[in-house]
């Protein structure tokens, strides 16, 4: 039986309670047992878990997404490592590596699920385990090339951590990764996934215009501005544990510009420079909640406001505003008659607004000033990303080229 080794975030730290004294067996009954069994066969295993518990608790704390995705990546090379290859993860040799990358590749029918399922859930104080949960998900393609970088990064940071702490003594990742038959090597014109001109003109005009039968789109609107404009992840404008984005973020210097403070990946703060045309829509939204129509210092009301409750989104709920304002604007394009970029919006999600606000404005700003804006810790970043001039530039001088 396949049973999920780590539970959620916040019960990480009982989980690593429960087992340094020995009370798994009566908090997690499923996962205690799974754990002596395996023990049989591989007699570090215990040692094995509490190492991964230790590693997750400490990369956990930067975000509960950077938490879920190194959880997930591991806890399937961990029951690999222990009911396949039937070792340690820290007797794991080159060759084994490989073997996994195949697994990967095309897993056992038997660890996929057709659904995403929960793991654990409360039953009369116990946390009892989802029988229907699988570490995969059945797809009919083999893994992606997002999906085995993501593979191959979480086990090398884990790998990396491991040789920090004296647990290991090797990591066999990077050659393996380096001379991996799966991995494509990317070519050099790499475009972000973007909106279309029409396509951004029906997402942000259609819900400006269904503001005055449906005001609580305002909220949508303002979204999509900050988004688009701004060039923010969805994270970076959700309630998290260790920050809340509120209205006293924005902030104006002495010469009269605006700024908002942002925390962004690494739990790094930076000033993201507002525009004239994002102010406006600043004032509108502000005016549609009550606010007065600037920012003071002293403002605790959340960026991104509840109808119902209090406090800030979270990324599933701005997630779900941006979606239906897709939704709004697809429909639209199909009344409209543009079939065709209907379907590919269909496809879009809200990153897109990031890469499509960088993308249209590095035809016009310094790099350096975009580079800064997007929070790239390195202009080279930026440069591979959005500025694709000789790129076109090259397409065009090959244009006259003879047979």
């Amino acid at each position: 039986m396949l049973v999920a080794l780590v539970d959620t975030l916040k019960q990480l730290r009982y989980q690593i309670a429960h087992l340094d004294d020995g009370t798994l067996n009566s908090e997690y009954p499923e996962l205690a047992s799974f754990i002596q069994q395996v023990g049989l066969t591989v007699t570090e295993s215990k040692i094995d878990l509490t190492f991964l518990y230790q590693f997750l608790y400490v990369y956990g704390r930067k975000s509960e997404a950077t938490y879920s995705r190194f959880r997930n990546e591991l806890e399937r090379f961990y029951l690999w490592s222990w009911l396949i290859a039937k070792k340690s993860v820290f007797n794991l040799k080159r060759e084994d590596i490989e073997a996994y990358v195949d697994f990967m590749v095309e897993p056992d029918k038997a660890w996929a699920a057709t659904s995403v399922q929960w793991r654990y859930k409360d039953e009369q104080g116990i946390r009892r385990l989802n029988q229907n949960w699988r570490p995969f998900m059945l797809k009919e393609s083999i893994a992606s090339q997002q999906t085995l970088s993501s593979m191959f990064t979480a086990l090398n940071v884990f790998y990396k951590f491991a040789l920090l702490e004296e647990k290991t003594f090797a990591n066999f990742v990077p050659v393996v990764k380096k001379n991996s038959p799966y991995l494509v090597v990317q070519s050099q014109i790499q475009i972000p996934d973007t909106l279309s001109d029409i396509q951004w003109e029906y997402v942000f005009g259609v819900t400006r215009d269904l503001c005055e039968h449906k005001p609580d789109l305002e909220r949508n609107l303002f979204t999509l501005a900050c988004l688009k404009g701004l060039y923010l992840r969805i994270s970076e404008l959700s309630e998290r544990p260790q920050w809340s984005p509120v209205m006293s973020h924005f902030w104006q210097d002495n010469d009269g510009f605006w700024f908002l403070r942002i925390m962004g990946k690494g739990n790094k703060l930076r000033d993201v420079t507002l525009s004239d045309d994002f102010v406006e829509y600043l004032k509108r939204y502000r005016l549609y909640r009550g606010l007065p129509a600037l920012p003071r210092v002293d403002e605790s009301d959340p960026l991104v406001h509840k109808i119902r409750g209090q406090g800030g989104m979270t990324v599933r709920q701005i997630r779900r505003l941006v979606q239906q304002s897709f939704d709004y604007a697809q429909q639209s394009l199909l009344d409209d008659g543009f079939k065709d970029d209907a379907e590919q919006l269909g496809a879009a999600t809200a990153h897109w607004l990031r890469h499509t606000g960088a993308t249209h404005d590095a035809q016009t700003r310094p790099l350096k000033h975009l580079s800064e804006d997007l929070g790239h810790s390195k202009i080279a970043t930026t440069d591979q990303i959005y500025i694709q001039t000789n790129i076109k530039e090259r397409a065009k001088s090959g244009l006259k080229r003879k047979i």
